[in-house]
């Protein structure tokens, strides 16, 4: 048995391989604790899983001259300090980070007292504090081929247990296509119906909304039933064209702002139109489903970066949001669903390529540099 201190917070992407890896690690027999702010995610996520939350101050990096980049060395000072009280309270084996402003001091603290340090790399391009944190590092772990990490393994990202479960029971084709079924009818439509799942993620995508909004007619005129989950807040244009669809095609335009049960709504689809955040990428690949990506222009390009493997083995396409049109969305779309052998090959090509023991093969990696 080792101790565990997990340090990541702030964002889905960093939370959510976060408590992953602490799942696979507690069924293993070992201690975990994680290392948060009081603001992001981790703040109450971490808590309502089980696992004990230390609270370090938050400490953003400056990107211009400000009155913050002179605070910085003291809030970093700080941050670093919390983080140690962290690792001596649960007398830590091993520090692991998933990046952002929580794991940087995580891994000061941790070379302070000489602790081994697992850095986990979410995206295709890694950020400053991973950057920093895999120099000495006693093990990398990258998401993604290629990404630039020196001594990066690849071990894909730790997914949630409900994801990694839905994926054995979709590789079996019984078993997945009584899913499929089930999900289906949860929407109210028949268990063969071509379906296609749109969605910006749980904050929603302003481009994404307004091209399916403007498309939605010529889909469901082709056949195809779209499951729309547009964002808390962000269904006012889906309604909208809900209400100017000839009535005997609404019940094939479902609108959500959101689900609990995203599991249901993937189970439902023979495609997604989404983001390509790391988080999503891997899910969808995971469960064997085409795709087409949207990535958001905004950041360091490492959406683009993050759909990159499954554009070149055949699994996704790329539509950029600037030539996001109601077109191009229908040009990409359309063949995944109605196109069976499209479909089929795209769907293939996305198992092969989808890691579903993320999160374990993390762990193993955790136990063998707690344990060197």
């Amino acid at each position: 048995m080792v101790s565990v201190l997990l340090a990541g917070g702030g964002t889905a992407g960093h939370v959510n391989p976060l408590l992953a890896t602490a799942d696979a690690l507690l069924h293993s027999g070992h201690d975990v604790a994680a290392l948060g702010t009081e603001k992001g995610l981790e703040a109450h996520l971490v808590p309502d899983a089980g696992i004990d939350l230390h609270l370090v101050p938050r400490v953003p990096l400056p990107r211009r001259p400000s009155l913050d980049l002179v605070r910085l060395p003291a809030r970093l000072a700080a941050a670093v300090a919390a983080a140690g009280k962290a690792i001596d309270a649960i007398d830590a084996d091993v520090v692991v980070g998933f990046g952002g402003y929580v794991s940087a001091p995580a891994y000061l603290a941790a070379r302070r007292r000489r602790l081994p340090v697992v850095v986990h790399e979410g995206n295709a391009r890694p950020g400053l504090a991973n950057r920093l944190g895999a120099r000495g590092a006693a093990a990398v772990a990258l998401t993604f081929e290629g990404t630039p990490l020196k001594g990066g393994v690849v071990t894909g990202l730790p997914l949630r247990p409900a994801i990694t479960e839905l994926a054995r029971q979709l590789r079996d084709a019984a078993v997945g296509e009584e899913l499929r079924r089930r999900a289906r009818a949860t929407w109210g439509w028949a268990a063969d119906a071509p379906t296609l799942l749109i969605t910006g993620g749980s904050t929603g995508a302003a481009s994404l909304n307004a091209v399916t909004a403007e498309v939605v007619e010529r889909l469901v005129q082709h056949g195809i039933h779209v499951l729309h989950l547009t964002g808390k807040g962000k269904a006012d244009g889906a309604e909208q064209a809900h209400g100017n669809l000839p009535a005997r095609y609404r019940d094939m335009y479902v609108i959500r702002e959101y689900v609990l049960d995203m599991e249901t709504a993937f189970a439902a689809a023979d495609a997604v139109v989404c983001r390509a955040g790391a988080g999503m990428v891997c899910e969808v690949s995971a469960l064997g489903l085409p795709a087409v990506y949207v990535p958001l222009a905004h950041g360091n390009g490492e959406q683009a970066l993050n759909a990159k493997g499954a554009v070149d083995a055949g699994a996704a396409s790329i539509v950029h949001d600037g030539e996001l049109t109601a077109a191009a969305l229908e040009l990409a779309a359309e063949p995944l669903v109605l196109d069976h052998k499209a479909r089929q090959a795209a769907r293939a090509a996305a198992a092969s390529i989808g890691i579903t023991d993320g999160a374990e093969r993390l762990a193993r990696i955790i136990e063998r540099a707690a344990k060197a």
